[in-house]
């Protein structure tokens, strides 16, 4: 571990990259819409650059876990993230759409560097003891990108055009690769077996996220949850109009819970020892499903409350999954583990926000209430993952 390595300096660069990947998403719809006039184009633009990310999770996290110097893995991650985001708006409009959507795939393949790859280092940062408060800053990191990106999306996209958004999304990733670049390295050498595989070591990742029930947990309510979230992104912008009297003011509830996820989080820093954060896990999972039902029902207050009481339950849990991935890990497959955990949630809350998209067009408070229905049953299958015998134990 390089002991000169500061934390401050692990957390600015995890805050940039992540700001640049939040104002991504909303960047490239305004952008995608400005230059085609296509709303359905720029969504599935947004589809491509998420959903690649269960592809490019395990294989980057195989990756960084077999090289010696993983933080300029890290680093070229992000420099092909941030320059496919310039190539995408390069081609919007002048290219065949066919050729603009393939290129946003390709650049969603290094998205899970931006989250679990960059996390799983963590530990060559801190020292053991420095870990459990060290991981809840790093998740707030995600709290104050996904409050920071959208806005800033905005204020750029409305001062300088939206192209002017998505350059200064690819900005603020590429300020993260010397960050990335100077990361500590591991200590002894790194060379892989010849005859293990990548394919190998995407196996070994797998099966050790499937034989270890805490990870095993983790992994699929933060999965369901995520599939939740999409959902009710997906609704925030018809329930302003609805409910708030413009769509312009479901966009802002987005910020409301990043502020309440963010305030959570620091919450959860300052007691990093106050709950385990196996309980944690599902009970956020619970109380984001009393959230939705709340959304569900008419009222701006409601509605206001609910979406603060969503962002509460967010933050403390995605720290809690980082705590178990930690805690669980193998060494030789954190890398791979983390980043295959944020590209299936990734998938999840694509998957999410495409089924509400046409359920909430036929109903806002049954599309809420199904997901509401999806996040609650991130407890019971929670539940239903149990811990081997011991008898399997012993062996």
């Amino acid at each position: 571990m390089n002991k000169r390595y500061a934390l401050p300096v692990f957390v600015a660069g995890a805050l940039a990259a992540r700001t640049g990947d939040g104002m991504s998403g909303p960047a490239l719809l305004l952008a995608g819409y400005a230059l085609t006039g296509s709303a359905t184009g720029a969504s599935a633009l947004l589809a491509g650059i998420t959903v690649a990310a269960v592809v490019g999770g395990p294989v980057l996290g195989a990756l960084l876990d077999r090289a010696g110097h993983p933080g300029r893995m890290l680093a070229g991650s992000l420099v092909l993230y941030a320059t496919g985001l310039g190539v995408i708006l390069a081609g919007l409009g002048r290219w065949p759409f066919a050729v603009t959507l393939l290129t946003a795939v390709l650049t969603g393949l290094a998205a899970p560097a931006l989250s679990g790859g960059w996390t799983a280092q963590l530990p060559e940062v801190v020292a053991p003891d420095r870990l459990p408060g060290a991981n809840a800053s790093d998740a707030m990191t995600f709290g104050a990108a996904s409050l920071a990106g959208p806005a800033l999306a905005g204020v750029v996209a409305e001062a300088l055009g939206a192209p002017a958004a998505l350059v200064v999304s690819a900005v603020l990733v590429g300020a993260a690769v010397p960050v990335a670049w100077t990361l500590p390295h591991r200590p002894g050498p790194r060379i892989p077996d010849r005859a293990a595989t990548i394919l190998g070591d995407l196996v070994a990742g797998a099966r050790t996220i499937l034989s270890r029930p805490a990870l095993a947990r983790a992994t699929l309510v933060s999965i369901l949850s995520c599939t939740a979230q999409g959902m009710l992104t997906a609704c925030l912008v018809p329930l302003g109009e609805h409910v708030l009297g413009g769509a312009g003011r479901g966009a802002v509830l987005l910020t409301c819970a990043a502020v309440a996820a963010l305030t959570a989080n620091a919450v959860l820093a300052g007691f990093p020892s106050s709950l385990a954060p196996d309980t944690i896990v599902w009970a956020a999972a619970l109380v984001q499903a009393a959230a939705l039902v709340l959304a569900a029902r008419a009222g701006p207050a409601l509605l206001l409350g609910a979406v603060l009481l969503a962002g509460a339950a967010e933050g403390p849990q995605l720290a809690a999954v980082f705590a178990i991935r930690h805690r669980e890990s193998p060494p030789r497959l954190r890398g791979q583990i983390f980043s295959t955990g944020a590209g299936v949630k990734l998938t999840g809350f694509a998957l999410g926000a495409a089924v509400a998209g046409p359920a909430g067009t036929w109903s806002l408070p049954g599309t809420l209430l199904l997901a509401a229905g999806v996040s609650a049953l991130a407890v019971p299958a929670a539940f239903a993952i149990r811990p081997p015998s011991r008898s399997l134990r012993r062996r």
